[in-house]
């Protein structure tokens, strides 16, 4: 029988004492970076520690810290591979309007830029979905404010990265290999820039501070997961809906950042995660995978992470097959893909998890396959379940 490797998409579900510690922890001078502690770096280990160990009980082959290292207050926070970015880089500042309050923005062909994040096109499509609190689509509670770029964006987060490092390092076996997550440059430059001159010099800035991030990670000898959702997700905060070309040639911009961002580093140690933002909504808008991988295959990483579990993007196997079938994935590309779901609370029979795993390994080989979970269960579903 052939072994296939597994592993997650990063954040697990946090425990209660952990959540509790997070919403305790007091805010700087800023607004919103969270003082950190001994005792409280103590209580982050452990629970490093425990969600390693169970993990590893589960049968995961590639560990991660279950971005337990990412201040998360609330048991449903979407944001928490995002935010924690905010305490890592100088530059940034609170000010009046934010991504969720700002105006919405119009794109036109050739200029396309993204709308606040209230005026999605799947929000507005379904807003008394979205607006219904028993519909299970809200967002939760974000563990800090979302900040502007109002200065240069230089990187001040080597004691952060070091410590989620030591976590993970002090829970893995002797030979064991583990994984940490960072965001990559598109995603986090989706907040509101006051400071540069173009949306590409803001994403280029960003490219800049987290490599120092990505480098730590890798010289460490973990794996090093790049979260990218913007480069699916985008195309929902265009509005109105752009053609397929102007997106491609936007979404680019980001892969470049990315790939500026790893150069020099092994990229069988860079895992790209993507992923359509993963709450629990209609995700009508959702672009088709096959328009994107064309560019996302362009990431010079070694392996690629991505939903293929869920009800609205399962059947895009196929179009994994047929990118294979036309020479558009590397030789070389490992592929993660999603075989069990986030988005509902059934627990899926083992048949078909092996029908899914099968799906990829009849693609690039058994060899290039690592199985996984389509996005974060941290948050999206029960403790128990996840």
């Amino acid at each position: 029988m052939t072994e296939i490797k597994t592993t997650t998409s990063g954040s697990l579900p946090r425990t209660q004492a952990l959540l509790d510690a997070n919403a305790s922890r007091s805010l700087a001078d800023d607004g919103f970076t969270l003082e950190s502690n001994p005792q409280f770096e103590t209580l982050i280990g452990e629970a490093v520690a425990d969600v390693v160990e169970r993990q590893r009980r589960a049968g995961i082959t590639l560990p991660g810290d279950g971005e337990f290292g990412k201040a998360s207050s609330s048991s449903v926070d979407y944001g928490a591979w995002w935010g924690y970015s905010f305490q890592r880089v100088n530059g940034l500042s609170l000010t009046e309007v934010n991504p969720f309050n700002e105006p919405p923005s119009q794109s036109s062909p050739g200029n396309v830029v993204l709308t606040s994040f209230l005026d999605r096109r799947d929000r507005r499509a379904f807003a008394d979905a979205y607006a219904d609190p028993g519909a299970g689509i809200g967002t939760g509670r974000t563990a800090t404010a979302f900040p502007t770029t109002t200065g240069p964006i230089t990187y001040r987060g080597q004691d952060a990265v070091a410590a989620d490092i030591a976590h993970l390092r002090g829970s893995l076996r002797e030979g064991e290999v583990g994984f940490l997550t960072a965001i990559a440059p598109g995603s986090a430059a989706r907040i509101r820039n006051e400071y540069y001159a173009s949306d590409e010099e803001h994403i280029q800035a960003w490219a800049e501070a987290l490599r120092e991030e990505y480098r730590a990670i890798v010289d460490a000898g973990l794996i090093l997961q790049i979260d990218d959702p913007s480069l699916a997700e985008n195309w929902d905060q265009i509005t109105p809906e752009p053609s397929v070309a102007d997106y491609q040639a936007f979404t680019r911009i980001r892969v470049e950042a990315i790939n500026r961002a790893i150069e020099g580093l092994p990229k069988e140690q860079v895992r790209l995660h993507l992923c359509w933002g993963s709450w629990h909504g209609p995700h009508f808008t959702d672009i088709e995978v096959q328009h994107i991988l064309p560019v996302v295959l362009q990431a010079k990483v070694g392996s690629i992470s991505f939903e293929a579990a869920n009800a609205r993007h399962e059947h895009e196997w196929a179009q994994w097959a047929d990118a294979a079938a036309s020479g558009l994935i590397p030789d070389d590309l490992v592929l993660v893909p999603g075989v069990v779901g986030h988005s509902t609370n059934l627990i899926e029979h083992p048949d078909l998890v092996a029908q899914r795993i099968g799906r990829f390994t009849d693609i690039v080989g058994a060899d290039r396959v690592i199985a996984s979970t389509d996005c974060g269960l941290g948050g999206r579903v029960h403790p128990d379940i996840a």
